[in-house]
């Protein structure tokens, strides 16, 4: 039965010595990728004064994941994972290295930053699978939520200190925060590479036409997980802001670049608090509403935010939409990988990064062209509002879904 003490706390996830390695490869990581991306938009925005240009950024990152979504689900299954998760992320520190010495130079214009965001796109289409499909092979069972909700916090706390870093050194050269994303890119692929897993995916058989697609129709079959990353994926669409946050820091709340990094900071502190506190509890009751109530309030704040013209009442209000964001995320995350075998967990996972990606690439896509159409806040106000609407719905659709009691195993 294990320890009756500390059978869920941080202790015993982090007793396990790759884990670590995970979680600070991780921290890393996202950690660069947050510094880029303050530095992107900011950089993008200046040179085109475009919301439709900042809209791009999403579509540029989302069309690698389309195109390669059947092949990577395939790699992470019959590769070694540490090894894809370690190679993808030299590929992106080699491409933030070309992004700093372009703008050192003064030759980076709106193409090269979509050229560099779309290859960005294309390592992220491989990690992504890797990365969740790993998880699981590094803890005992009974561990997964919390070491998922201990992954989502290493996220969210690179998230508090990147877009910080990123606006503060951003003031000093733009090419600074890409030099610093580049360096820290190159450690978490030494981590990644360090990484020992307790247990190795089974051997696959050949690729066939079914196999391909046995992740789709995994999915389809499995109404909870349908259901689980389909409501992500369209109040995630309908709802996101961020990649608008560099218009509504300019236009709405009127700073600068050390103001974007604030806003973007906001929302990982709400969620690495909730975060820490999911990994010290297990879901003995109610996942499926506590998920369906924070897609709701994520919608609201998105809503409060967009009538916002106070600095740091929008970051509190983001704060909360943090929060609300990374219990749906924890418990949709543990749904997939604990109802799904370990040798097509990178086929699935691949079909959810599909979907999360749809609502987070495209989903700026979406704000960029809806507030080009509409204004700023309008067009935020009415994903808001969609973002609730869906939730609702989904909660008819997907009645299992929502009477979801536990997520532990074991």
């Amino acid at each position: 039965m294990g320890n009756l003490q500390a059978p869920y706390g941080p202790r015993a996830v982090f007793s396990e010595a790759s884990y670590a390695r995970f979680w600070l490869a991780r921290v890393c990581s996202t950690l660069s990728y947050q510094m880029v991306a303050v530095a992107v938009g900011w950089q993008l925005y200046a040179l085109t004064h475009s919301t439709f240009a900042l809209g791009m950024v999403g579509l540029v990152q989302f069309l690698p994941l389309v195109l390669l979504m059947l092949v990577v689900g395939h790699v992470a299954d019959r590769f070694n994972r540490k090894t894809i998760l370690g190679s993808c992320q030299v590929i992106r520190a080699v491409t933030i290295s070309v992004l700093a010495l372009a703008t050192y130079l003064g030759h980076l214009n709106p193409a090269g930053i979509f050229c560099a965001v779309a290859a960005i796109g294309a390592a992220q289409a491989f990690e992504g699978p890797a990365t969740h499909s790993l998880v699981p092979a590094l803890v005992e069972p009974r561990l997964v939520p919390q070491a998922i909700a201990l992954s989502s916090s290493a996220f969210q706390t690179a998230a508090i200190v990147g877009p910080a870093m990123g606006g503060l050194l951003y003031v000093i050269g733009a090419y600074v925060p890409y030099t610093a994303g580049a360096v820290l890119c190159l450690a978490a692929s030494v981590l990644s590479f360090s990484i020992r897993p307790r247990r190795m995916p089974a051997a696959t058989s050949a690729t066939t036409v079914n196999s391909i697609f046995s992740g789709i129709h995994y999915i389809r079959d499995h109404k909870n997980i349908l259901g689980a990353i389909s409501l992500d994926l369209f109040a995630v669409l309908l709802g996101g802001a961020t990649a608008l946050l560099p218009a509504f820091a300019h236009d709405i709340l009127h700073t600068g670049p050390w103001g974007l990094g604030l806003l973007r900071l906001a929302p990982a502190v709400g969620a690495l608090s909730t975060s820490v506190f999911l990994a010290h509890r297990s879901w003995g009751r109610r996942a499926g509403l506590a998920m369906f109530a924070g897609v709701i309030i994520f919608g609201l704040t998105t809503v409060g935010f967009a009538l916002s013209h106070y600095l740091w009442l929008s970051v509190a209000i983001l704060v909360v939409m943090g929060g609300a964001d990374v219990v749906s995320v924890v418990i949709r995350a543990s749904l997939v990988q604990l109802e799904t075998p370990d040798a097509m967990r990178g086929r699935v996972s691949a079909v959810n990064s599909l979907f999360i990606g749809t609502s987070n690439e495209l989903g700026e896509f979406e704000s960029g062209v809806t507030a080009a159409w509409f204004g700023l806040v309008p067009a935020t106000v009415i994903g808001g509002v969609g973002s609730v609407v869906i939730a609702l719905m989904w909660m008819r659709l997907f009645p299992g879904l929502r009477k979801l009691e536990r997520l532990n195993k074991g």
